[in-house]
């Protein structure tokens, strides 16, 4: 699929939110099996809730370094990419909800959907802000310890959005697209830029230039033009492999 395939509205099928967990083993000789916290762990929503500029209310972050936040407020992810996890995982417990997404959407992906994408969603306005790099949690969950290399390797990241304007937002509601300012990066562009295309510095460049993608990866972006190098191996494995 291409920009601008989409034949049905994009829609939000579910909403998640959680508080964050503590789970895990004390001491264990396994670093997989040690006590870890997560918000990820997220029940659907039944009715409306109200979304703010960091988030729906009623969900938590517990890295709030590194996750949340008002570049980080929404996270969406396609239903359709679990058919392939469950498919190449041999792991039918992965489902709507596994990645820790507020939104499960259908008829929208990382090819269809593009940095500083502007939706109306119920009575709020959202914009897409950044692709998702998947951190060390998802494979703590699943006890698979390269499943973030995974993820981000396979393209089916998901995205971030953050809010333009507060509002209460519904599940089963679709999302209207008002603007679309960068057709050039969708999502999809993005990954490959920052995880397969590393060398080309001129369309690092460009990407890093775009106004609407969140600061943190414009950051990273021209911290490489400089030849800075960014740690991935803390962020896909973190504790989950021994030092």
């Amino acid at each position: 699929m291409k920009v601008g395939d989409t034949v049905e509205e994009p829609h939000v099928h579910k909403i998640f939110t959680g508080k964050v967990k503590r789970i895990g083993t004390e001491n264990a000789s396994n670093p997989m099996e040690r006590p870890w916290e997560s918000g990820m762990f997220k029940q659907a929503v039944d009715d409306k809730v109200w979304l703010t500029k960091t988030g729906f209310t009623g969900d938590e972050v517990a890295d709030t370094k590194n996750h949340g936040g008002p570049e980080k407020a929404v996270f969406a992810y396609p239903i359709k990419h679990y058919t392939s996890w469950k498919e190449e995982l041999d792991l039918e417990s992965i489902d709507m909800s596994a990645m820790g997404e507020n939104m499960a959407v259908l008829e929208m992906d990382e090819f269809s959907v593009c940095i500083g994408d502007t939706y109306e969603l119920g009575d709020a306005v959202i914009q897409v802000s950044q692709p998702r790099q998947p951190c060390w949690k998802p494979a703590r969950r699943f006890g698979i310890v390269d499943l973030a290399l995974r993820i981000q390797n396979s393209g089916r990241t998901g995205w971030y959005f953050r809010v333009v304007k507060e509002g209460y937002v519904t599940p089963g509601t679709d999302l209207k697209l008002i603007e679309r300012p960068y057709p050039q990066w969708s999502i999809a562009a993005c990954n490959e830029v920052m995880h397969i295309y590393k060398d080309d510095l001129r369309t690092a460049e460009v990407l890093a230039s775009c106004d609407l993608l969140a600061l943190n990866w414009r950051k990273t972006l021209k911290k490489r033009l400089r030849g800075q190098s960014a740690n991935v191996a803390k962020r896909v494995f973190g504790p989950n492999k021994e030092a």
